[in-house]
């Protein structure tokens, strides 16, 4: 009785906490009042009286004043204070209320994005909808709660833009009067096998066995569709999130053989499809913050710039132009993104464009997580005329199973983003996995998948927090694990995920393919019908990351048999670097075990780190094998041989137990852009490397040229 008697004395202090906002009728500061009640229900502490208001000042920004122990956060606008009054919350939940300073905030970067391919229907897919992940998630995206829980998400973590991706979304979303016969009812998704054998450009997405084989997972008309929207940008709105939707083209999926559409530059029915689409797009959506567009992947590559700039001006240049005459003072931006395309081509077909407009990088090609400071931008930033900003796609096609994060990682890599004067801000986000809900637990909890960001949820928080506020220390982020985890050694979870997290870089580093379909580290392989995995030998001749400053096998043996300084990472470093994180991760791992055993997440969270531990000794391992099989393959040194095959059956020990964690936690998964994964059959590709160290012949291998850049897909 005595502790009833506790607990509802604390709920009674709680509840009567006095929190005032002004105003009352503003979503986000309601929002965030939400979260200070929520926060402070499940705190052992009494909550002081806490002001939130607004005051004009600049964007995002909020000050804390204290006073005793009364707080009053003063927001610039309705984000600021939405994001000063999380702050509060968080600080509640972490039981730091009482350290929490008084100060200024503003945001780093201005704007912090999501990357989201978002499978629409089977009839109009995005560019990842080949993969087992997309379709999962077709019916989720037309669910209210998915879109609740990604943007309440977005806002905590002070992510505000939201960018959809889809090869052509006008068939799902709007109605055009010149053309009834395109609007799509209904939800479809396939009921057939998803070939392994995809194309690369977005194409084949829909094919006729796809399409005659389908179940429909929603029923709803165009009218609901578009309802359904516009409420989603609404809220997106009401927590302080823009939502832009992106283009591929020329795509015409959901409007083939209707109308005389077809795929073709030239065929002038389209193009007026095209126009008056883009129009409808921009008048439905009254909140849509603007469109970004690309002169790829279906676009024939042999015609000039000049007419794929044409197209896409007389297509969506003036598509926006036509919905904005009755709209003149509307604000609408229009991301044109650098890929397959010329900046000065662009610039003067889009010369007469009635608003901002911005272009879009991928800044790490596929692999954000490889190093902290990216060149290919540098020619980029050289060339954009004054004035003109570029967005970042900041693509993960590294991680797609773990859970995962390294504080120090993410802020070398926020402040090493180039000036604001040439940034318009970045969205991150995979081609080749789905970030919707998570499909690939082999034992779920009861109830709704989680969302990935959920999943996921230290490193969205990491980058999302730590692009509005670098500043923020490492000892923060150890407070919020032992706030998420308060029967475990917070210093060792820390440790544990930022060891696990150091494996990825270091081998993109080291073995370097710039495309999501060459190189998935987590399988070491890339897609089947290009590759598939990558062996010793592939290893051997690899190169390494241009600005990693990572020498290759090939570049290191050059300099041991000339006996120059080594000014660059060698590969025998690289290696001992995912020793050491690994190990790092296993020792912090260890005495952590028993606090998972009432922990369901934290135990989930530690077989992560574990399987990312023996898939960096297996890489550890490996790189070393390949330098003694390519000094075995200079020199004739038998005793290299042998050192070669002794690491090689180490690389095999590690590869099992990184298969049998990683199995058994998750399932094989056909991904969009390096086909089916099955970790445990590729154990028989992983004993081939002993083999082909056996059977090695010297003076076999020939130094292999620098890859390029390849194609941007």
């Amino acid at each position: 009785m005595k502790f009833i008697s506790f607990c509802l004395l604390m709920l009674s202090v709680i509840s009567h906490a006095e929190t005032t906002i002004s105003p009352v009728d503003s979503p986000q500061l309601r929002f965030a009042l939400a979260e200070i009640k929520s926060a402070a229900r499940g705190a052992n502490q009494t909550v002081p009286e806490i002001t939130i208001e607004l005051k004009t000042g600049p964007a995002q920004s909020y000050q804390i004043e204290r006073e005793g122990s009364k707080v009053r956060v003063i927001g610039g606008d309705a984000n600021g204070a939405m994001y000063g009054g999380l702050d509060v919350a968080e600080a509640v939940r972490l039981g730091t209320l009482a350290e929490l300073k008084g100060g200024e905030h503003k945001p780093h970067i201005a704007k912090r994005g999501i990357k989201l391919n978002v499978p629409l229907d089977l009839r109009t897919p995005s560019y990842s909808d080949s993969g087992d992940a997309a379709q999962a998630n077709i019916p989720e995206m037309w669910k209210r709660e998915f879109w609740t829980e990604l943007l309440d998400g977005m806002a905590r973590n002070r992510y505000n833009v939201l960018s959809l991706w889809n090869l052509h979304p006008f068939p799902s979303m709007v109605k055009v009067p010149e053309f009834p016969d395109v609007a799509l009812d209904d939800v479809w998704r396939t009921r057939e096998k998803l070939p392994e054998a995809t194309s690369f450009k977005g194409t084949l997405m829909a094919e006729p066995d796809l399409l005659a084989n389908h179940e429909v997972v929603k029923k709803m008309g165009i009218d609901e569709k578009i309802a359904f929207w516009r409420w989603m940008m609404q809220y997106a709105q009401e927590r302080g999130i823009q939502v832009y939707i992106f283009t591929w083209n020329v795509f015409i999926y959901g409007a083939e053989g209707k109308h005389g559409i077809t795929d073709s530059l030239e065929n002038d029915i389209t193009k007026k499809y095209y126009r008056t689409s883009v129009r409808e797009m921009v008048k439905t959506y009254p909140l849509l913050a603007g469109m970004g567009i690309t002169a790829g992947e279906a676009m024939p590559r042999k015609i000039s710039a000049k007419i794929k700039e044409a197209w896409l001006w007389d297509t969506y240049g003036e598509g926006v132009r036509d919905a904005l005459k009755d709209e003149p003072k509307r604000v609408f931006p229009l991301i044109h993104r650098l890929h397959w395309a010329d900046e000065g081509v662009i610039l003067n077909a889009f010369k007469d464009y009635p608003g901002p407009f911005e272009f879009s990088f991928k800044y790490s090609m596929a692999h954000m997580y490889s190093i902290p400071n990216p060149p290919f931008i540098q020619p980029i930033l050289k060339q954009l005329t004054r004035g003109r900003k570029t967005w970042l796609t900041v693509r993960n096609d590294d991680i797609y199973s773990f859970r995962f994060g390294d504080p120090v990682f993410t802020r070398n890599f926020i402040v090493n983003i180039p000036p604001a004067e040439k940034i318009a801000g970045f969205y991150m986000g995979s081609d080749g996995y789905t970030w919707g809900r998570e499909f690939i637990d082999r034992n779920p909890a009861p109830g709704p998948r989680p969302l990935v960001m959920e999943k996921q949820w230290y490193s969205f928080m990491l980058w999302g927090r730590l692009a509005y506020e670098p500043q923020l220390p490492d000892s923060h982020f150890e407070k919020v694990l032992a706030a998420r985890h308060p029967k475990a050694d917070s210093k060792s979870l820390y440790k544990a995920l930022q060891g696990a997290s150091q494996v990825m870089p270091l081998v993109n580093r080291f073995f370097w393919k710039p495309n999501d379909y060459q190189f998935f580290p987590e399988a070491c392989s890339g897609h089947p019908t290009l590759k598939g995995f990558y062996t010793v030998k592939d290893f051997m001749d690899g190169v390494s990351m241009e600005g990693s400053y990572v020498l290759s096998i090939r570049a290191w043996l050059k300099k041991l048999a000339a006996k120059e300084p080594m000014k660059q990472t060698t590969p025998l470093q690289i290696a001992d670097a995912l020793e050491a994180a690994a190990e790092e991760t296993i020792h912090s791992i260890e005495g952590l075990r028993k606090a998972s055993e009432q922990d369901l997440e934290l135990k989930k969270t530690l077989n992560d780190c574990e399987a990312l531990s023996w898939l960096g000794r297996y890489y550890s391992a490996k790189i070393r094998a390949a330098c003694s099989l390519a000094q075995f393959d200079a020199s004739d040194d038998k005793v290299e041989r042998e050192a070669s095959i002794r690491s090689l059956t180490d690389a095999l020990s590690h590869w099992k137990q990184y298969a049998a964690v990683r199995d058994g936690q998750y399932l094989p998964a056909l991904y969009a852009r390096v086909g089916y994964v099955d970790i445990t059959a590729l154990t028989t590709n992983v004993a081939e490397d002993i083999k082909i160290a056996q059977s090695w012949k010297p003076s076999s291998s020939r130094s292999a040229p620098r890859a390029s850049a390849g194609p941007e897909l």
